[in-house]
């Protein structure tokens, strides 16, 4: 009898706990979008149609709960990346190359995380896997190789 390996035990749990990453990191993208476009927690809103700030709330807001709900988390999160590299290479680079110097740590840590997100999907827990269609598994993107549709 063999003891199981501890990234036996880990590796079960992945779904689970990128479900749970997938649901905070779509909360706290939220709240910024909402704290931008409203005014939210303390935060002045940005004026209707104030480019880049205003978009990018929106953005921030829409996109943010669609990771959160996990549908179309992908798309989002791909968008989500791309707008916060944008927003540090603009807003935070030019002020000091690393994140520490520049205040551009938020924007540089939201766009990897989307990014992971993007390359490994939603995990469990989203509302699109609640309506997969019959043959696929979380986070893929068709038919399942070898079963029947």
């Amino acid at each position: 009898m063999s003891t199981p390996r501890p990234s036996d035990r880990t590796t079960r749990h992945q779904p689970l706990v990128l479900g749970l990453f997938r649901i905070v990191w779509g909360l706290l993208f939220t709240t910024e979008g909402a704290a931008t476009v409203f005014g939210l927690l303390g935060r002045r809103a940005s004026p209707v149609g104030d480019w880049p700030f205003w978009y990018a709330g929106v953005i921030e807001l829409v996109c943010g709960a669609l990771v959160l709900l996990g549908v179309a988390t992908r798309g989002a999160a791909f968008l989500s990346s791309g707008i916060m590299a944008f927003a540090y290479f603009t807003e935070h680079q030019p002020d000091g190359l690393f994140p520490l110097q520049n205040d551009g740590l938020a924007p540089a840590l939201f766009c990897w995380g989307f990014l992971l997100l993007f390359f490994f999907g939603p995990g469990a827990l989203s509302l699109a896997g609640l309506v997969r269609r019959p043959g696929t598994e979380p986070g893929a993107a068709g038919p399942v190789p070898g079963r029947a549709s």
